[in-house]
């Protein structure tokens, strides 16, 4: 092969013999030639300017190589010396920072009462676990003169003896030293607590920070050290490497040595490659063939230094290789080969010198361009099956998707068949005969199909039982050969199917995870029959389907069971007021159920409670938790808190709830959740709110003025750090409408929280309309087309206690009053048609009238109030100190009134108020409760005299 490209070389101009043709009596023949150099001007060979081209390329690559070895040091050197400047800078921020915690510490309001204490662990641990968290220190250690420490991050060694104080530190001045401690090496700052006589020490406080902590700051950094030192390097890099090609350049002579290993080069790759390659002189000699092109064009033996027209080619052949024209890729009949012929001039440039010729057999690509374009397309229907297949989670739009990709490209018909169990989201114990045709889709034969929405119950040799029985596609080319299980599972359908074309089926269980839910099968009527290959593919089209069908599945499950408990959680029904009138809407979101809730809760003296959250989230998590804010919330008004008081223990509630799931880490956290509290009193026609976190409330008052109520916020529940919040109280006219909502009412992408606010207000700003009809106008108006979130809407009207039905008495200090007072309670009792509950009513008035009397403060004052089926006895006092029921024994004087009154009413209870608290009472007037053990209540009453009250 050298000694041809060697005679080729004849007809270019050489690269470094400055332009000049060479000759042909200048080709040298042999095994391995070497160029004959020409005299140069000067008497000196060229053969020792050639000698010395290869140090010139060697100086080239040592100088490449030595630059990169300077700039990898160099690089080297100055990452370690940042890493040490920032180790150095991590270790000085770490003395100063232990230094201002230790004293700022020390000096704390608190610090010096706590040594000197007689419990100073309990009153100093919890303070240095909490500045520890907060300033980022590794421990802070508080111990005593003599070296036992009162705190310590492991309280296993809290009163432990530290041994000794720092080498090289004074006892009686802050010092800061780098030591080996329990809890590795760190940077440890002491500073000394000194009594008040600035004299005598107390005790000491110590602060570190782990030299570990220090290492990872550095180790932080350390990605951006090494980042900048990759960068130089390879900025470096690429500047050598320009440098060595500009050298390169400059010396292109070749020594003798290369030249034959480029010759050898040569030669071994035209002989191992899979395409034909010859090289024809300009005289239209033949200087080479390699093994291929030998064999396409079936060359004799002595082919080389022949002209191509005496190598005995086909005539269009012989006129295409000798054309010496520039060819790509024409694709020409040689024998019985189809040649795919690239011919390129040798140097295009200049005078015609010779031809480089390229022959490729295409004849099996004919074969293959057809098997490849099926296959393309396939691939092309796969990734549209991942588009399109699965947009939704709904599980009869995934199977409809599945069967409208498979038509008409790769199926005329196909349809769809599940489990009962997966359209309900549940699993699937196992693949079973019957089935439900939840889509079909084709051409108009797909009307002899069973339709969408019928129970099929398969035979056992149908394929879709074969199929759904062993997990595996099932293939029946001709159903014309095979159609015994057709007639058994329908015959007439079956002969409909025959008649309309139906040829051929594939039937493909769709299973994911091991677990089959149904089956997909696609028909052929007009297109081939289907084959091995289109088994494989509806294997994995199906496959794909089944992963999407299953996740439809599983969120079809979780939002039933969301919704469920959701349901299950919110109040059915409210109840009937004689304070409120209320109405109320709940809508879940697009994605799902969330946290959203809303309450009404009856609370003593008439009054009432209303209750509006949201737990941010959605799902079960987040249905659950709404479910135990609202016991919560239950629990709390049960013991008659105001409401700022009831924010604060919510709030505790969540904090706790939070950390508790945080520390299993199997469970999604609370995250945080909002709530708006409001009582109204329809005696006083007063409402008191307090919200965390949540949207204001809208007043609408009874001309249709919508004003939305100023109640200060306070953070979400959980989030706030134990900040207190605040009660508003505001009066409202009878026949205002509260309007209580979440902020998924108000919040949509497409416009703003203004706009929202402002759009409800119009809603609301109509005049005599009922709490259903508010909530339908607030969601006609405000609703967003597409919700993110739940929405909770709460609509109350006021209303005011007949003052009819309110007695009030201003009660004196004096045992002697009890008697007036209960004959006034007697009469009112008489003017309300109450007769029959006057003595155990005065029983109870006279208990809780005596013991404010004797027990509690000034002002005392007695209300009675008939509610509807219930009459209330309040008794408030100035005092905070709360009455409780017990037992007397029989040698006790007292200490059964309180007992009495349980016994005779329905419920009793304290709330307390801001100048001190209410005891109240409540019984049926439809159902007075019977005297106990059978004793008349005027018995009881006649065992105490008046005066004795």
């Amino acid at each position: 092969m050298a000694r041809h490209l060697g005679r080729l070389s004849a007809f270019r101009p050489h690269a470094h013999s400055g332009g000049r043709p060479r000759r042909a009596s200048q080709r040298v023949e042999g095994p391995d030639p070497q160029p004959e150099p020409e005299p140069e001007p000067g008497g000196r060979p060229p053969g020792r300017r050639w000698l010395g081209l290869p140090r010139v390329r060697s100086v080239a690559g040592r100088v490449f190589l030595l630059q990169l070895v300077i700039m990898v040091l160099f690089a080297a050197a100055a990452g370690g010396a940042l890493v040490v400047q920032a180790r150095n800078s991590s270790m000085q921020e770490a003395r100063q920072l232990s230094m201002g915690v230790a004293q700022s510490f020390a000096r704390a309001p608190g610090t010096l009462d706590a040594m000197k204490s007689g419990e100073p662990t309990a009153l100093l641990q919890p303070r240095a676990e909490d500045t520890r968290r907060h300033t980022g220190v590794d421990y802070v250690v508080a111990f005593d003169p003599q070296g036992f420490r009162w705190t310590h991050p492991d309280p296993k060694l809290i009163g432990k003896h530290i041994f000794a104080l720092r080498e090289g530190g004074a006892a009686d001045h802050p010092f800061t030293k780098t030591f080996e401690g329990s809890l590795g090496l760190a940077v440890d700052t002491t500073v000394p607590v000194y009594d008040t006589n600035g004299t005598s020490i107390v005790g000491f406080v110590s602060v570190g920070v782990t030299v570990a902590s220090v290492d990872d700051v550095v180790q932080e950094q350390l990605p951006q050290l090494l980042g900048f030192a990759g960068g130089a390097l390879v900025v470096a890099a690429v500047g050598t490497a320009l440098v060595s090609w500009r050298l390169r350049r400059q010396t292109r002579a070749l020594d003798p040595s290369e030249m034959t290993r480029m010759y050898e080069h040569h030669d071994a790759v035209l002989h191992a490659v899979r395409e034909g390659v010859l090289i024809i002189g300009d005289d239209g000699r033949l200087l080479l063939a390699n093994d291929e092109a030998r064999r396409l064009l079936d060359l004799p033996a002595d082919a080389e230094e022949r002209r191509v027209t005496d190598l005995g080619l086909a005539a269009d052949t012989t006129e295409l290789l000798g054309s010496g024209r520039t060819v790509t890729d024409v694709v020409h009949l040689a024998g019985d080969r189809l040649l795919a012929v690239n011919i390129r001039p040798v140097d295009p440039g200049s005078r015609p010198a010779g031809s480089v010729v390229t022959l490729r057999d295409s004849t099996e690509l004919r074969a293959l361009a057809g098997r490849a374009e099926v296959a393309r397309e396939r691939l092309g229907l796969l990734y549209e099956a991942g588009i399109r297949i699965g947009t939704t989670l709904d599980v009869v739009r995934t199977a409809q998707e599945l069967a409208e990709v498979a038509v008409p490209r790769f199926a005329d018909t196909a349809t769809v068949d599940l489990l009962d169990p997966i359209l309900r989201g549940a699993e699937s114990a196992g693949p079973g005969p019957e089935m439900r045709r939840v889509a079909v889709h084709g051409v108009d034969g797909a009307r002899s199909l069973y339709p969408v929405g019928e129970l099929i119950r398969f035979v056992p040799t149908s394929p879709v039982a074969v199929g759904a029985e062993r997990g595996r596609a099932v293939l029946d080319a001709d159903l014309t050969a095979s159609s015994e299980w057709m007639n058994a599972q329908d015959p007439e359908r079956a002969r409909r199917l025959l008649d309309l074309g139906f040829h051929s089926l594939i039937t493909v269980p769709l299973q994911a995870r091991g677990v089959v839910l149904g089956m997909a099968s696609f028909w052929r009527s007009d297109a081939d029959p289907f084959g091995g290959e289109d088994l494989a593919f509806a294997e994995e089209l199906a496959a794909r389907a089944a992963v999407a069908v299953d996740n439809a599945r599983r969120y079809t499950r979780e939002h039933t069971l969301a919704e469920t408990l959701q349901r299950s959680l919110l109040p059915s029904s409210l109840p009937d007021h004689s304070a409120v009138e209320v109405a109320h809407r709940y809508l879940p979101a697009l994605e799902g159920v969330g946290g959203d809730w809303f309450d009404v809760i009856p609370l003593p003296g008439a009054r009432v409670a209303l209750v509006v959250g949201d737990v941010v989230g959605h799902g079960l998590h987040a249905a659950a938790t709404m479910g135990q804010l609202r016991t919560a919330v239950h629990n709390f008004s049960a013991l008659d808190l105001p409401p700022d008081e009831l924010l604060g223990h919510l709030d505790e509630l969540v904090a706790r709830i939070d950390s508790d799931e945080n520390v299993e880490r199997d469970n999604e956290s609370v995250s945080g959740a909002t709530c708006l509290y409001a009582i109204y009193d329809p005696a006083s026609g007063t409402c008191a709110l307090a919200r965390s976190g949540h949207p204001e409330p809208a007043l609408v008052r009874p001309d249709g003025t919508v004003e939305f109520l100023r109640v200060p916020g306070s953070p979400p529940l959980g989030l706030g750090g134990g900040l207190p919040f605040e009660t508003t109280e505001f009066p409202l006219p009878e026949g205002s409408r509260l309007v209580l909502y979440t902020d998924g009412l108000l919040e949509d992408r497409e416009r703003g929280l203004d706009t929202g606010l402002e759009g409800l207000r119009h809603a609301l700003a109509h005049p005599d309309r009922t709490p259903e009809e508010t909530c339908q106008d607030v969601l006609d108006a405000v609703l967003p087309a597409r919700s993110s979130d739940d929405i909770a809407l709460l609509v109350a009207r006021t209303r005011l206690l007949d003052p009819s039905h309110v007695g009030e008495w201003d009660v004196p200090g004096d045992p002697a009053v009890v008697a007036g007072i209960r004959s006034d309670v007697t009469r009112r009792l008489e003017t309300w048609g109450l007769e029959e509950m006057a003595f155990t009513t005065e029983l109870i008035i006279s208990e809780l009238v005596t013991n404010a009397i004797r027990y509690g403060t000034e002002p005392i004052r007695l209300r009675l109030v008939q509610d509807r089926d219930s009459l209330i006895c309040e008794v408030a006092d100035g005092s905070s100190t709360s009455p409780h029921l017990r037992r007397a024994t029989t040698t006790d004087e007292g200490g059964r009134g309180l007992f009495l009154v349980a016994q005779f009413a329905q419920r009793w209870g304290t709330r307390y108020t801001a100048r001190g608290k209410v005891i109240w009472t409540e019984q049926s007037t439809q159902s007075p409760v019977s005297d106990p053990d059978g004793v008349p209540a005027d018995a009881l009453l006649d065992q105490w005299e008046d005066a004795a009250w």
